[in-house]
């Protein structure tokens, strides 16, 4: 078992911007013991008034556009050119057999994952829907404390995980291939919906007629849908993160969406909802958890669950009988 600290051994390492120690305290609360729970919570809220002064980037795509690529591209680009210190949240698929993480995004990304000024956490997605972690918010947070003022959360892919990520974000960076066919155009709509930019990725050798052609048609596509809350009207970029082409774009995009939604309230606002929403998000998520842990629904849960497998219950009958235990 890793070795605890005090609250406040946690909170002076993080503010002092401690890799390690932020490390650790992220370890807490990704931790599903309720000690660690109680010692994560107590770190979170005393580092909270030090939080809130990064740009937090969501970016997500389908498998194989290059998300991890784009992200050593972009996030090098950043800390060279703009002076950020980015930390990276990838949250990996978890493996239903062994609990493990599948991809690893770390060892995709050598150059930036050696960047004194470069922070990258995977983390196991776990049981989360959609493949988000539960405590992604917490780390943000975490990050934030420790004097990062650039966050990206990578998605697992196209799915329900974008809902998730995009409640936490100030940004959504959708990145896209072109040609990639019409069997996507499903999924599609609604990511698209959700961007404040898109992006065609490898738009290098014979491909870059392609990518201009993908982001002609895009653009096109965005005028069709209503300008949000926000006012914003989402922009269509090509880059290519091997060349490293496109990504001073890519940022002065970002840093036009901040500076509009700064200026007209929509920024702070978006804060506020996303701060509420987790609230809820965290209650939902502990009733659940005290639901499953209840000693009577433990005794109780296989006995109904085989009549319902049996057919001899119906599933909404045995739901309501396990909720009255509780």
């Amino acid at each position: 078992m890793a070795k605890r600290f005090s609250p406040e051994k946690y909170v002076e390492g993080i503010l002092a911007g401690d890799r390690v120690m932020l490390s650790r305290a992220i370890t807490l609360v990704e931790s599903r013991l309720t000690s660690d729970q109680e010692l994560a919570q107590e770190v979170v809220n005393r580092v909270l008034p030090h939080a809130g002064n990064s740009v937090r980037i969501g970016i997500t795509g389908v498998p194989g556009v290059g998300k991890s690529t784009f992200i050593e591209a972009f996030g090098n680009y950043l800390i060279k050119e703009q002076g950020k210190k980015l930390a990276v949240l990838a949250i990996d698929p978890t493996s239903q057999r062994s609990g493990g993480s599948i991809l690893g995004d770390k060892t995709r990304m050598d150059s930036l994952s050696i960047n004194p000024q470069a922070f990258i956490r995977p983390s196991p997605a776990g049981k989360s829907l959609g493949g988000v972690s539960r405590s992604t918010r917490e780390s943000i947070i975490l990050c934030e404390a420790a004097g990062f003022d650039a966050i990206f959360v990578e998605t697992v892919g196209v799915g329900q995980s974008e809902t998730a990520v995009h409640a936490m974000v100030d940004f959504f960076l959708l990145l896209m291939l072109a040609g990639a066919g019409d069997e996507l155009q499903g999924i599609k709509r609604g990511i698209m919906e959700m961007a404040d930019a898109i992006v065609i990725t490898k738009a290098d050798g014979e491909n870059i007629g392609k990518a201009k052609a993908a982001r002609a048609e895009y653009q096109s596509a965005l005028h069709l849908y209503p300008l949000g809350a926000s006012n914003w009207s989402p922009k269509v970029s090509t880059c290519s993160a091997l060349q490293h082409s496109g990504l001073d774009t890519i940022w002065q995009t970002i840093a036009d969406y901040l500076e509009l939604t700064q200026a007209n309230g929509f920024f702070k606002k978006k804060r506020h909802d996303q701060n509420l929403q987790w609230m809820y998000e965290a209650i939902r998520q502990g009733l659940e958890d005290n639901f499953y842990a209840h000693e009577q629904v433990k005794q109780q849960m296989p006995v109904i669950a085989a009549e319902v497998k049996e057919g001899k219950k119906s599933a909404f009958a045995a739901a309501t009988e396990l909720l009255k235990l509780v």
